[in-house]
């Protein structure tokens, strides 16, 4: 079933253009039932939505006039059952629009939110149905379900109830408002963080200016700017892959400066992109729903779901952790300034200055420098060592499909089998930035494992990411911040492929907010492992595997710069707090409301936050609103998981893999976390390694 926040009109007749019927209306009948997406057409996509909104609109009315007493079959699972066509269209739609939007696309995506989002309404808020959910509900004990059934009924309950069905008719006229208005500035705050992005261009038309900067980013500045139509420059965008390495060897400060207040300031000009009235809008919206409904903020209705439960023990959680960094950040601020007074460079520590310094003090203090790393770290390579460990643990193949489906030329794609061959699902591979894909780096669904009525649907995965591209004779080669995002979303992969549960709603990643990220985080902890990193980091030219003295460098210098990590992120999941437990519809001035909230947690001013207000797309864009923390809360789970390998002396252990992928990646959403977790681990988690791994303790 899908219950969107938004949906569509319900004039569908299936329409077809000069004798060709919108590949959405027929079976795909393509190898693995995937998206023939060399046939999809803009205009298929609104026609495919409204059909789809009325199929569901109708099932749901056959729901509700059934003259039978509701029971668990013909009420719970006939809505899970619905929306078919809907799922269908809107799992290629928002996926594209993601991955490789256009005008046209963006122009769809807001027509559609509107519509969507009246149509998640007008089920969540359909009396008729709600009744027959309730009266399931009241008997659930005495239906002799078991425990996924019992989830699903649990969690289609709840949902209606958050989502209005017991407002009177008054409130939910005023939440269906909220909730379409909510819709419109989401996406909008979204467009507008993109547009921003690949407006900026920064170009370089002195080489000498460019002093420090190795040769391979050079080349690629110089590719990017011929492509341009700028022969013999340099073009510098505020994609990370090109931004990161102006901030950490440019000498030229002044072009560090430029190139960081350029991303510092997106959104944040005060022109048609500008996105502080939109956070403050969508702020004090969130909060009128949340009093609407019944509770005191925004957070306390979101973290009512989640494993952490209350506001108050997030933000004891984040107060404890910024303690510690705090102290730990100005330090290492201290030791900088140190080292600039020492150079004689009779300057004062900036933000644009940080990373520069960082990377010195890294080469000085550890002999290590990350561009030592990198030709250890070609992209294939690090793919193929990713799926090596996979098969370790879980005896999966991944097998590459040249043959099959996909939306743009530079997407992989590949089978992927257990580990008796039978098929399991589908893993497209997304690498490279572009300017119709949105930053960052994720994982999604175009189909989710179920297996309802005894059908079984296997997944189709899809990591996206914007790593340097490949540049000349020069294959794409990674640092080792894009190594470790590599290893996290194939977590989040894995947490798909793996699911094994009879409902869609319930399948891979359908879990707390602060549950899903240990599934992608305890990856990241086998890249760094001597035997693991000998699986994939092998010299792109040479094809040597990284010495063991390099790797004992990254060992000791594992801690370095914790405290401006921490800070970083620490103050942005604190910001993204203090903007969802406002207790009022008051608009806030974005900008006052962020230095005030930075400024209470004792952020040092060399230090930016990770993710300012107008650019803080976690939050006013996708679905992490009071939900930020859920990494750092995660890396608690995935720290303390990854010892259970740990105390085995074998990062392979099977048992152990065995342990984690029945009770951590097949369960999905179908069991309480925790619950999951005391399966897997015996006990409930502990803080202890977090901190020891963080430099903390």
């Amino acid at each position: 079933m899908l219950l969107l926040t938004a949906a569509v009109s319900c004039s569908t007749p299936e329409k077809k253009t000069a004798d060709r019927t919108n590949p959405f209306f027929e079976a795909y009948n393509t190898p693995f039932d995937l998206p023939p997406f060399d046939r999809f057409m803009d205009g298929d996509y609104i026609p495919a939505f409204e059909k789809g909104i009325a199929e569901q609109k109708s099932e749901i009315d056959a729901i509700v006039a059934n003259p039978d007493a509701p029971d668990f079959k013909n009420t719970i699972e006939a809505m899970e059952r619905s929306g078919v066509l809907l799922n269908k269209v809107s799992d290629v739609f928002f996926n594209i629009n993601s991955s490789l939007t256009s005008d046209t696309i963006q122009k769809i995506a807001r027509e559609l939110s509107p519509l969507l989002s009246k149509h998640g309404d007008d089920i969540i808020l359909n009396a008729g149905l709600f009744k027959r959910i309730e009266a399931v509900y009241n008997k659930r004990d005495s239906l002799g379900l078991n425990g996924e059934q019992y989830m699903l009924l649990e969690k289609t309950y709840k949902n209606f109830v958050r989502g209005g069905a017991r407002l009177d008719a008054a409130g939910q006229e005023k939440l269906r408002k909220i909730n379409e208005e909510l819709s419109i500035v989401s996406l909008m705050f979204g467009e507008n963080v993109l547009a921003e992005t690949n407006k900026y261009k920064f170009v370089v038309e002195n080489e000498a200016d460019l002093a420090g900067l190795p040769a391979g980013f050079r080349d690629a500045a110089a590719e990017a700017a011929s492509k341009a139509g700028m022969e013999g420059k340099w073009m510098f965008t505020l994609q990370k892959p090109s931004l990161i390495p102006v901030l950490q060897y440019v000498e030229n400060r002044n072009i560090r400066e430029q190139m960081f207040k350029a991303y510092n300031m997106r959104g944040d000009h005060n022109d048609e992109l500008d996105n502080k009235k939109i956070a403050s809008r969508t702020a004090a919206l969130r909060a009128e729903r949340a009093m609407l409904l019944g509770y005191p903020t925004h957070a306390d209705f979101v973290l009512e779901q989640n494993m952490a439960k209350t506001p108050a023990k997030v933000i004891a959680f984040l107060d404890e952790l910024l303690g510690a960094a705090m102290p730990m950040a100005a330090k290492e601020a201290a030791n900088l300034q140190k080292m600039i007074d020492a150079k004689g460079d009779n300057i004062t520590l900036e933000p644009w200055d940080w990373w520069f310094y960082a990377e010195m003090l890294r080469k000085e203090k550890y002999d290590l420098d990350e561009e030592e790393m990198r030709p250890y770290f070609e992209l294939g390579h690090v793919r193929d060592g990713v799926f090596a460990v996979a098969n370790k643990l879980f005896g999966i193949q991944f097998i590459k499909k040249d043959d099959l489906p996909k939306y743009h030329p530079d997407v992989e794609v590949y089978e992927v089998t257990d580990a008796d061959s039978s098929h399991l699902g589908i893993l497209y591979m997304d690498f490279y930035p572009r300017d119709s894909k949105r930053g960052g780096a994720w994982m999604d669904s175009f189909r989710k494992q179920s297996r309802m009525d005894g059908v079984e649907i296997s997944p189709v995965i899809t990591t996206n990411f914007n790593f340097t591209a490949p540049s000349g004779d020069v294959p794409a080669l990674l640092n080792w911040d894009e190594v470790s995002t590599l290893f996290h979303e194939m977590g989040h992969a894995l947490h798909g492929l793996l699911a094994n549960s009879t409902y869609n709603s319930l399948s891979g990643t359908a879990v707390p907010r602060d549950f899903v990220e240990l599934p992608s985080q305890i990856m990241e902890n086998w890249a760094p492992e001597p035997e693991v990193l000998a699986l994939y980091a092998k010299h792109y030219k040479t094809g040597e595997v990284i010495p063991e003295t390099l790797v004992k460098k990254m060992q000791n210098s594992s801690t370095f710069n914790q405290g401006f990590a921490m800070a970083e992120f620490l103050s942005a999941a604190r910001l993204d707090m203090d903007w969802h437990t406002i207790t009022d519809t008051i608009e806030r001035e974005s900008n006052t409301f962020e230095q005030h909230s930075l400024t209470r947690m004792g952020l040092i001013p060399q230090i930016v936050v990770r993710y300012r207000s107008p650019y803080f797309s976690h939050i006013f864009s996708g679905g992490y609103s009071a939900g930020y923390y859920s990494y750092i809360w995660s890396e608690v789970l995935d720290s303390d998981a990854f010892e259970a390998f740990k105390e085995k002396n074998n990062v392979f252990d099977k048992e152990t893999a065995t342990s984690f992928r029945k009770h951590i990646l097949e369960k999905g959403g179908t069991e309480d976390p925790m619950k999951l977790y005391v399966d897997f681990r015996g006990r409930e988690p502990k803080k202890d390694a977090l901190l020891r791994k963080r430099g903390l303790k």
